[in-house]
């Protein structure tokens, strides 16, 4: 017998489910109600929690009347800095890949609106709210600092996810001085709410020391750990369960006082607790994308190809923490230039801690960068199109190495054709359709990282030929029950009608994280070294059975597909799972798979997704009033497991584009710090009239070093091209160049 590992990698062949456009298998549950989401347990005994927030942004709770909420019939407690009983760990210390200082009634200081400043836990809903509103509040009033003007600037030891806060290639001074035109523009993101259809929930009981937690969570495994570490008992001692999670884009990865509360008023009172936050208090303490302030500068040659390329950002963050949106990093790795800086800055405001939101970085900065590189096109007087292509990277700028694969030639070329862009003029407010509509087309550049974590994942073969794969990961909305099953299903050789999926709970082996683009590729991994883990001691048990018509088929190898193992010289040789279950007396045969990066591979690569968006635009020459009218959009991210889901997840973030160019803003009373628009009424994100006619290109794209199965992700990359190519189309219909993001009328009639 040849040795064990070499027999598995190279002598079984699987074959494939993946890249087949399969119908979503929650699909049907989620139409009829059936799928159960954190707030639809209700276990007995359950008491019912409500937070009650600050109405200012900094301060102290000077009062609260405890014993008027108390008197309430049907309130069972209220928590306060006074009476919460004591954490195993203090809340200002970070937890896991996604610490954060958190508010847990530690103390009576304010530090933002909506900070939670109580708890209190009925037997009703309704009680539990009408408890919040008699505790009547007063605080002693400090100045607030909610704006660009009044904040404390600081210097950044390190920006999201740790990476610097300056980067740099070359000599920008002599980058500069060998330009023969310059650009230089500053651009205006603002805050945004994630606004997942679902708010944040919770369901925790105790049972002694162990801890069930029912809670929509985008990294299951890793947050089980960090409540445990706040309430000093073991990981294991924490069950949390995630099946079905109504959105997450970031928020739901992150740990918050809210969740802690809720845990500890469960402990307190010795019964089940639940709480769901209402659409308000979304705005403040579960995170957010921070506003931005960011500076390009741009230098080019006489022929139209980049010299220097500078990009400074100011990004806002709490007074008490130091998330910062990365989006100078944005620069760093498309464009081909000698020189590079990306430069960032810290601003304390009296908000709630930012965090990861749908392209955390990339969103801003791209928005910001793919404005200067037109306004940099049309200094050198070219296509916005032919600029871009003329700066083509074929390294990475920022480390030199070679990409993994960039198909963006591709994207360019098949998107503009798709879209038209031939026909587009070079100067501005030269395009009017029959109604005298200002016609616009513009275009942007979409890049995202293609990160892998770390998973574990677990596949049984039963004796039916049917099979059980199992790992801890997250589905919140973008197709994950069922991309996953495709890949368990072509490491198992099996159809994908014969998959049992399990998912959604810390009991089952870590499935990573849910963000960053990167759930797929990691648990995906996970699972499909899992399954060949099976079939290969599967085609062990065959190869050495005198009785099977495989016997001795090791050095040839055999195929696994349909449920059977196919001898590869002799496909007449042949038998089926169950046959071969059968005769060794085995009832089920377990594998078990890892999902993770080859550290050679990330070391030698630069390893991204890319993409190419167009836009049409249509703009009111009275009244300004925008309309995006066509988007095309061409994304090459490796191989595709499920077309029809890539698809959707790249409509919706080039919908979430169009949200940032022209709706999503956070509004916060100056006096107050107080958000004014924390509602879907007057936080505006796009409804069905304002999507335009859409069109989405798969760019096929073989990826040999990103990871085995050549997986990238898409769930980010369609933001980055989309705002800054709607941005570019108001420009080119108006000749107005607006810099600050959501544009307005007021921008364009103004400007």
């Amino acid at each position: 017998m040849p040795d064990t590992i070499p027999f598995r990698a190279q002598n079984v062949r699987m074959g494939s489910s993946s890249g087949q456009p399969l119908t979503r298998r929650d699909g049907f549950l989620k139409v009829t109600g059936a799928a159960t989401y954190a707030a639809d347990n209700h276990p007995e005994n359950l008491l019912h929690a409500v937070v009650a927030v600050s109405t200012i942004a900094r301060g102290r709770v000077a009062s609260l009347d405890v014993d008027a909420a108390k008197a309430h019939p049907g309130v069972v407690e209220v928590i306060t800095p006074a009476n919460r009983i004591p954490l195993a760990l203090d809340p200002d210390v970070k937890v896991g890949l996604f610490g954060f200082r958190i508010e847990a009634l530690q103390d009576d200081r304010v530090r933002y609106a909506n900070q939670p400043i109580a708890l209190v836990v009925a037997e009703t809903l309704e009680a539990a709210t009408e408890g919040v509103r008699l505790l009547a509040p007063r605080y002693d009033v400090e100045q607030t600092r909610i704006s660009f003007g009044d904040g404390e600037a600081f210097e950044p030891v390190a920006v999201a996810f740790g990476s610097p806060p300056v980067a740099a290639v070359g000599d920008l001074g002599a980058g500069l001085a060998a330009a023969s035109h310059r650009v230089e523009a500053s651009y205006v993101t603002p805050a945004q709410y994630h606004n997942a259809m679902e708010p944040h929930a919770m369901v925790a009981s105790w049972d002694g020391d162990r801890l069930t937690l029912d809670t929509p969570n985008q990294a299951i495994v890793l947050s089980r750990a960090a409540f445990a570490a706040y309430f000093g008992i073991p990981a294991e001692n924490v069950l949390l369960r995630s099946p079905f999670l109504g959105g997450g884009f970031g928020s739901k990865a992150i740990m918050n006082g809210p969740y802690i509360l809720c845990i500890l008023a469960a402990r307190m009172l010795g019964r089940p607790v639940k709480m769901v936050l209402p659409r308000a208090q979304m705005f403040g303490p579960v995170g957010h994308r921070g506003a931005t302030r960011q500076t390009l500068r741009l230098g080019t040659d006489a022929d139209g190809r980049l010299t220097a390329l500078e990009h400074d950002a100011v990004a806002t963050t709490s007074s008490f923490d130091d998330f910062l949106e990365p989006a100078a990093n944005a620069s760093l790795n498309l464009y081909a230039s000698p020189t590079i800086v990306a430069r960032h800055h810290g601003l304390r405001l009296d908000i709630g801690t930012p965090g990861p939101m749908r392209a955390p970085g990339e969103a801003s900065g791209s928005a910001a960068l793919e404005s200067a590189m037109d306004e940099a096109a049309l200094a050198c007087g070219l296509d916005p199109l032919e600029f871009r292509l003329r700066n083509y990277a074929e390294n990475d700028p920022a480390s030199g190495k070679p990409f993994s694969a960039k198909s963006l030639r591709e994207c360019y070329a098949q998107g503009a054709e798709a879209f038209g862009w031939a026909g587009r003029a070079l100067e501005p407010c030269r395009m009017r359709d029959e109604a005298g509509q200002l016609v616009g087309w513009g275009m942007g550049s979409a890049i995202f990282h293609a990160p892998m974590f770390q998973a574990e994942a677990r596949a049984t073969l039963r004796a039916d030929g049917t099979a059980l794969v199992e790992t801890a990961g997250a589905d919140m909305g973008q197709g994950a029950w069922t991309a996953l099953a495709q890949i368990a299903a072509d490491g198992l050789g099996l159809d994908i009608d014969k998959i049992e999926f399990r998912s959604g709970s810390s009991d089952l082996p870590d499935g990573g994280v849910a963000g960053g683009s990167g759930h797929t590729a990691t648990a995906g991994s996970a699972l499909h070294n899992a399954g060949t883990d099976v079939i290969s001691k599967l085609t062990e048990l065959a190869v050495n059975d005198r009785d099977s018509p495989l016997f001795g088929a090791g050095n040839a190898g055999v195929d696994a597909r349909h449920g059977r193992l196919y001898h590869r010289d002799d496909e007449a040789r042949s038998e089926s799972y169950q046959s071969i279950l059968a005769r060794a007396g085995l009832t089920n045969l377990e594998g078990n798979g890892r999902g993770g990066r080859d550290p050679a591979s990330a070391e030698q690569r630069a390893m991204f997704s890319h993409g190419a968006v167009f836009a049409e635009v249509k703009v009111d020459p009275d009244l300004g009033q925008v309309k995006a009218t066509r988007l095309v959009g061409a994304f090459a991210a490796g191989r595709i497991i499920n077309p029809k889901l890539a698809r959707s997840q790249l409509y919706g973030g080039m919908i979430w584009g169009i949200s940032f160019a022209l709706h999503e803003e956070a509004l916060h009373d100056r006096r107050t710090g107080r958000p004014m628009n924390a509602d879907l009424a007057g936080y505006h994100i796009p409804v069905h009239a304002d999507i335009p006619d859409m069109e989405v290109l798969l760019i096929d794209e073989v990826d040999p070093y990103v990871n085995g199965l050549g997986i990238k992700g898409v769930g980010e990359i369609g933001i980055t091209g989309t705002v800054g190519a709607i941005a570019n189309a108001i420009w080119h219909a108006t000749g107005v160049r607006a810099r600050r993001f959501p544009i307005r009328i007021e921008d364009i009639i103004v400007g």
